[in-house]
């Protein structure tokens, strides 16, 4: 099969909120941006030549609303398929993310104070339910669905086979994108640890670069040394119990 290429499709600022397209024998979006913005996410795919009707795939990251937020406008737009994580099954059937949001630092702690994020978005059910790694050579490209939970319970991100790593929210640029490739975490996770693994586990893999859903492409080293620092941070924040997960909010 063909080599895949990856192709950042802006949702909101330059890097700010970011889908992909990812090309093969057949097309593949990954994520479908903030409410309102499928219109915007096709017709970038048809400027690169691609006909939105070809997409075989939309692939949802995670059940945050910056995510799958226009999931089912662009599911009527183009007549694709979603795929989606079993885990993440209340979100996608309620249109509403889980609440509350789990900040990370300042800048969730900031963000979660936005409107926006607590909304109500148009509900879809997954057409192609994830459970584990999968293939999407039928899909037309050569890649790997991966299970990376964590950030939430049911985050994926796709591996291709050339080791480009779309990674969702599995890290971010700092600054919600605007420091460009600077490793920082997201502004929430629901299990911080449980996420940092995630990441490490796919770093173990060798990815050539990050694609993430917030800033530019990261690079593997850089990522692989800020997660150094992150872990021993987290865990000291454990110790003190002062570490959050989704799983401790909900017993309260």
């Amino acid at each position: 099969m063909s080599p895949t290429k990856v192709i950042p499709i802006p949702v909101m600022g330059r890097h700010n909120i970011n889908a992909y397209l990812l090309l093969g024998r057949r097309p593949v979006i990954v994520d479908a941006g903030t409410p309102g913005s499928g219109r915007r996410i096709y017709e970038q795919v048809a400027a690169h030549g691609v006909d939105p009707a070809d997409i075989s795939l939309i692939v949802i990251t995670h059940g945050h609303i910056d995510h799958f937020g226009s999931a089912a406008e662009l599911h009527r737009l183009t007549g694709a398929p979603l795929a989606g994580h079993s885990a993440d099954l209340e979100p996608f059937r309620s249109g509403r993310a889980r609440e509350p949001y789990l900040p990370t630092g300042p800048m969730g702690r900031l963000m979660a104070r936005n409107r926006n994020l607590h909304m109500k978005v148009e509900a879809f059910e997954p057409d192609v339910l994830v459970r584990g790694e999968t293939d999407l050579e039928d899909f037309g490209i050569a890649a790997r669905i991966m299970p990376t939970p964590g950030h939430t319970p049911g985050s994926i991100s796709v591996l291709t086979d050339q080791g480009d790593l779309v990674a969702g929210d599995l890290v971010a640029n700092s600054f919600f994108g605007l420091l460009p490739g600077r490793p920082a975490n997201p502004p929430f996770h629901d299990d911080p640890l449980g996420n940092l693994a995630s990441l490490r586990t796919m770093l173990a893999l060798n990815p050539s670069r990050l694609h993430v859903g917030h800033g530019t492409p990261l690079e593997p080293e850089r990522v692989r040394r800020w997660a150094a620092r992150e872990h021993k941070r987290l865990s000291r924040r454990e110790a003190a119990g002062r570490l959050s997960t989704r799983s401790e909010r909900s017993t309260v």
